[in-house]
């Protein structure tokens, strides 16, 4: 693990810990010290992102409660043996999906997310896999964050340029672009062609 991993999974943890003391500490003094923990932890990651503190801080120590992973979709909607990418503002495609919603099951927001991204109306078949993202990303992210994979069918709908996408199309295992390194990886896309074509995948978890 590199020096810049470590500061920054340091901070990580000690804001996990003010926020935990933050939520069920009593004393007001202990209460004084987990919120400087906290001030510290955000220093700590804007230093090292090069991020300016109030945007960190927005980020980073804006939640209540015990500290759990966030948790993401991603739609691998198959036809004809072909995955359905959708293409980001930066030019590179991912797997569609996104963060859910509190209010929609893991299921529900998969169905909007890909809705919204590629314009297709799916059927959701099976989990494929539910991974921890700091293991398939380079992207340091000041929170856990836990991709669920699904298996899906393509029902109706047709593609609309929107503010997160500006294209989707179809891609046979051999013919994979450049994808995006946090956002559904080529490994991953892999990962989905196996589950397609073995009946009897099991879930793929970390």
């Amino acid at each position: 693990m590199s020096s810049k991993d470590i500061l920054i999974e340091w901070a990580k943890r000690l804001q996990s810990l003010a926020q935990a003391g933050l939520t069920y500490g009593k004393d007001k003094f202990d209460l004084e010290r987990y919120q400087e923990i906290r001030d510290v932890s955000a220093e700590m990651m804007a230093w090292k992102s090069d991020t300016p503190l109030k945007k960190v801080k927005s980020l980073f120590c804006n939640e209540v409660g015990y500290q759990t992973p966030k948790i993401a979709t991603r739609a691998a909607i198959f036809k004809n043996q072909k995955i359905l990418l959708v293409q980001e503002n930066d030019g590179s495609w991912s797997i569609p999906g996104g963060w859910c919603e509190v209010n929609l099951s893991v299921k529900e927001n998969c169905i909007k997310e890909a809705k919204e991204e590629s314009g297709m109306d799916i059927k959701v078949e099976k989990v494929i896999a539910l991974h921890d993202l700091s293991k398939h990303s380079s992207k340091d992210y000041p929170y856990g964050v836990l991709e669920v994979f699904f298996l899906c069918k393509p029902k109706e709908g047709h593609f609309e340029k929107n503010t997160e996408t500006i294209d989707s199309k179809y891609f046979g295992i051999d013919e994979l672009p450049k994808m995006s390194s946090d956002k559904g990886s080529e490994e991953q896309a892999l990962m989905c062609f196996k589950a397609l074509n073995d009946p009897l995948w099991i879930t793929h978890f970390e």
